[in-house]
C-alpha cells in the first residue's frame, strides 16, 4: 500500500465495499494511521497534518518462551503506564483540538493507528515502514513450536487501535448500521493488509468492553493483534480438527441450528450459545458459509452482519438494567495454516452473571483450566432471547 510520508496534507483515496473510502496517512512518529470514511460521510478529503512533537517509537518488546506449555509470554514494559479512564477533554482516541494533543489529528468516521504503546512490534521480520527490522525475530513455526530453557525471541507483529466514532463514550454497539459497515470493512481491510506482513501468523481484531474487563478508555473502540505465531487458543483448534474432521465447523453449525441455544439467525449468520458455554453470558455468532476470516466475506454477508451484530450486542445490554462488560472476539483462521478448516466466528463473553455478580476466575478454572458454570446454556440461550426480543429491529 502507498503511504504518505508524513506532512502530507491529503492522504491517496481508496474505494473499498460499500461506499466506504479508506485514507492512509502518518503520524507525527511514522505510525501508521488510516481513516475510514462513512459513505456520503461530510468530511472533506483534506486532513490535519500531526504536528506534534513526539518520542521515538519504543523498543519492541521481547517474548519468552514458557517451556512447561509451549507458549510465548509477550514482556513490554511500556504498557505498564498506559492512559487509565481520562475525561472527555483529554481522550487520546477524540480528533485533536488545541488543547488535546489526542492521537488523530483529525475529525473522522473510523480511524485505525498503531498502538503508541504495543504489545507486539513496530519491528518486523523485514523492515516496514517507519519500522526498524527484528534484532532476534522467530525463525517460523518450526521454531516457534520447538521448546527449550530460556528461549527468547523479538516480539514482532503490529497493535492497532480502531476506533468507532470520534465521540467519547459508546462501543459497537451504539453505533448505527452504516457506522458498523464501515468498521467492518474497515476490519476485512486491516486483515489482509496485516496477513500480508512479514512474520504475521494470524490476525485478531476485538473489542473490551467495560470496566469490568479491564477497559481503561471509554471511547467506543477495539483493537487488532497480529501475532508472530499461532495462539494456544487457535493451536488447540486445529489439533481439535485433526482428531474429529475437517468439516468439524460445519457440523457445529448443524448442529447448533437444530437445537434450542440459537438466539438470532438470519441468511447468512447464526447466533447461538454454545453446548459447552463457560461463561455466564456466551454466544457465539457464525457465518453459513466457510470463511476463513473477515476478509473473505462477500458484500450480502457484511452487509447483514451489521444490523445483526448490532442487534445482538443491543441484547446482550437488554439483558440487566445496566450496560454488560464483555470480549468480542473474532476468531480468524491463521494466515499460514488451516484456511481451508478453520472458520471465521465472533465469540462474545462476559463474566457477568447476575446484575451485580461477576464470575470470578479462581482455583480450578486460573490455575487448571477446569470450569464449572453455574448458568445452564439453554438457560443462557432463553433469557437471551427474551431480551433480543425487547430490542427494536436495527435498520439503516
Amino acid at each position: 500500500m502507498n503511504i504518505p510520508e508524513f506532512g502530507t496534507e491529503a492522504a491517496p483515496a481508496t474505494a473499498l465495499g460499500a461506499g466506504v473510502v479508506k485514507r492512509p496517512t502518518r503520524l507525527a512518529d511514522g505510525r501508521e494511521l488510516i481513516y475510514y470514511d462513512d459513505p456520503g460521510t461530510t468530511l472533506g478529503a483534506d486532513r490535519a497534518v500531526d504536528a506534534r512533537t513526539l518520542a521515538a517509537r519504543p523498543e519492541t518488546a521481547s517474548m519468552r518462551q514458557d517451556v512447561l506449555t509451549g507458549d510465548w509470554i509477550t514482556v513490554a514494559a511500556g504498557r505498564q503506564n498506559r492512559v487509565m479512564m481520562p475525561s472527555a477533554d483529554a481522550d487520546p482516541l477524540a480528533p485533536q483540538t488545541p488543547t488535546n494533543p489526542s492521537e488523530i489529528p483529525s475529525r473522522y468516521d473510523v480511524a485505525v493507528f498503531e498502538n503508541r504503546s504495543p504489545a507486539f512490534g513496530p519491528a518486523l521480520t523485514d523492515a516496514v515502514g517507519s519500522a526498524p527490522a527484528a534484532s532476534n525475530p522467530p525463525r517460523g513455526l518450526d521454531d516457534l513450536t520447538h521448546l527449550g530453557l530460556g528461549r527468547m525471541r523479538t516480539s514482532v507483529g503490529r497493535c492497532e487501535v480502531v476506533c468507532f466514532s470520534p465521540e467519547h463514550a459508546g462501543s459497537f454497539g451504539t453505533q448505527s448500521v452504516t457506522r458498523a459497515r464501515t468498521v467492518i470493512e474497515a476490519w476485512a481491510d486491516r486483515t489482509a493488509a496485516l496477513s500480508a506482513l512479514p512474520g504475521i501468523e494470524q490476525v485478531f481484531p476485538f473489542e473490551n468492553r467495560g470496566e469490568a474487563i479491564g477497559v481503561t478508555l471509554p471511547h467506543p473502540h477495539g483493537q487488532i493483534y497480529a501475532y508472530p505465531y499461532v495462539t494456544p487458543r487457535t493451536t488447540r483448534l486445529l489439533d481439535g480438527i485433526d482428531r474429529t474432521a475437517p468439516d468439524l465447523f460445519e457440523r457445529i453449525l448443524a448442529f447448533e441450528r437444530s437445537g434450542e441455544r440459537v438466539v438470532l439467525q438470519g441468511e447468512h449468520w447464526t447466533a447461538f450459545v454454545p453446548f459447552a458455554a463457560r461463561w455466564p453470558i456466551e454466544v457465539h455468532l457464525m457465518p453459513h458459509r466457510h470463511v476463513p476470516d473477515l476478509a473473505g466475506l462477500d458484500d450480502a454477508e457484511r452487509d447483514e452482519l451489521a444490523p445483526l451484530y448490532l442487534r445482538l450486542l443491543r441484547g446482550v445490554d437488554a439483558l440487566y438494567d445496566t450496560p454488560t462488560a464483555y470480549i468480542a472476539a473474532w476468531h480468524q483462521a491463521p494466515v499460514h495454516v488451516g484456511r481451508d478448516t478453520v472458520r471465521l466466528r465472533l465469540e462474545l463473553t462476559s463474566p457477568r452473571r447476575g446484575a451485580d455478580k461477576l464470575k470470578f476466575l479462581a482455583g480450578s478454572e486460573a490455575a487448571m483450566g477446569a470450569w464449572a458454570a453455574e448458568i445452564p446454556p439453554e438457560v443462557s440461550a432463553e433469557r437471551l432471547r427474551a431480551a433480543i426480543a425487547t430490542v427494536p429491529e436495527v435498520i439503516a
